[in-house]
């Protein structure tokens, strides 16, 4: 069998290892959820304000990037604000909702995923890491979505 070297550029340590950490309050809410039911409640406020979080961090590294240039895009830097506007709606407009709050998470992370994969100027890891914690997330909140609606 031959070895193929793979010429996709490997991920810092220091940031696979931060963003897997990160995986974890997305998916203990709703394991802690099913082995202890009396915590379905703060599971799913847990589960949500960590999603509506990230959400917005993800955003604002978009628009912390944008800004680097001496000539931002007005539309990137624009559009890097929805993620923050998208999780305040869900998290307030949806309170006794969480199946659908938890649901709109992962649909609005799975957009930014998609927004991410087709960008330019992101570094040649950045895609794979991408994908695996948008994953991770997306199953963390649908999984909560059916557990702690």
């Amino acid at each position: 069998m031959t070895n193929i070297p793979s010429h996709r550029p490997a991920i810092p340590a220091s940031v696979l290892i931060y963003g897997v950490l990160g995986l974890i309050p997305f998916l203990a809410p709703p394991l802690a959820a099913l082995t202890f039911p009396a915590l379905k409640p703060a599971s799913s406020m847990v589960l949500a304000v960590y999603g509506g979080l990230i959400l917005s961090f993800l955003g604002e590294a978009r628009w912390g990037l944008a800004i680097r240039s001496s000539s931002p895009s007005g539309l990137t830097v624009s559009i890097a604000m929805v993620p923050t506007l998208a999780a305040l709606a869900l998290l307030v407009a949806m309170p006794g909702h969480p199946g659908w709050r938890l649901a709109g998470l992962a649909g609005a992370l799975a957009l930014h995923w998609l927004w991410d994969l087709g960008s330019d100027g992101l570094p040649p890891w950045y895609p794979a890491l991408r994908t695996m914690l948008t994953g991770g997330a997306v199953a963390g909140l649908l999984l909560g979505a059916a557990v702690l609606a």
